[in-house]
């Protein structure tokens, strides 16, 4: 049914926020590629069917992570990787972070990047959150990124359940920033490709500090209960 506004003008219907766009034909770079959170997201995307090449500094580690996975990843330079893939995520240390950011400015103008960079640190109490000048590092993306359109997800996912073949389903939700809907619906969509894993749009960007953050509670939980926990979004 068709709407009309204060002015007796039809709107047309809102849009059915689970209408996520067909993103199989994608090619989806990984930045740290050969890190364990690189591995498994760029095994699960590939198993799912997802064209995927893996981004290292060093040439020959990408290619031995990706002959090691199989699956029809390949491996690549970081710039070789962020030029040949439509979708790049950053999965790299948090230290090297800005610096391989910085260096590839020109590789990714006009690329779709998903950070899903979590800036930890670590003493004897456990994990604890860092805060960037930038606010997170999606945000610190955005800042060093200005021609590319940036995004951020999957970073409550288990290194440990992402890179187990013997695991069907990875039962998690991932929560997306960013701050076009038409970029974040491509994440949610490429999320959902991954067999029980589904895509929830968690806001903008200036909302990444608390979900990079809450990554320092689930190494809490992960340790006390020796799990591998994620989260899930309830009543959506």
């Amino acid at each position: 049914m068709t709407s009309t506004d204060s002015a007796g003008t039809a709107k047309a219907p809102a849009k059915d926020p689970w209408d996520l766009p067909d993103v199989s034909g994608l090619i989806v770079g990984v930045l740290g590629g050969t890190g364990d959170q690189g591995r498994g997201l760029a095994y699960r995307l590939a198993r799912a069917g997802q064209k995927v090449i893996i981004g290292s500094r060093a040439v020959e580690r990408a290619e031995t992570a990706a002959t090691e996975l199989g699956l029809g990843i390949e491996g690549a330079d970081n710039a070789e990787c962020a030029r040949r893939s439509d979708v790049v995520i950053v999965a790299v240390p948090w230290e090297g972070h800005a610096k391989t950011l910085e260096a590839l400015q020109k590789e990714l103008a006009g690329k779709l990047v998903v950070d899903c960079v979590n800036p930890l640190g670590f003493d004897k109490k456990g994990a604890y959150a860092l805060k960037p000048e930038e606010g997170s590092a999606a945000e610190q993306a955005a800042a060093l990124l200005p021609d590319s359109r940036v995004t951020a997800a999957f970073h409550h996912l288990s290194a440990v359940l992402l890179q187990d073949p013997s695991i069907e389903e990875i039962d998690t939700d991932v929560m997306v920033l960013g701050e076009a809907r038409a970029d974040t619906d491509i994440v949610q969509a490429l999320a959902g490709r991954i067999p029980g894993m589904r895509g929830v749009f968690a806001g903008r960007l200036r909302g990444a500090h608390q979900v990079e953050s809450l990554v320092a509670n689930l190494i809490s939980v992960n340790r006390r209960y020796k799990a591998h926990a994620g989260l899930r979004v309830t009543d959506v």
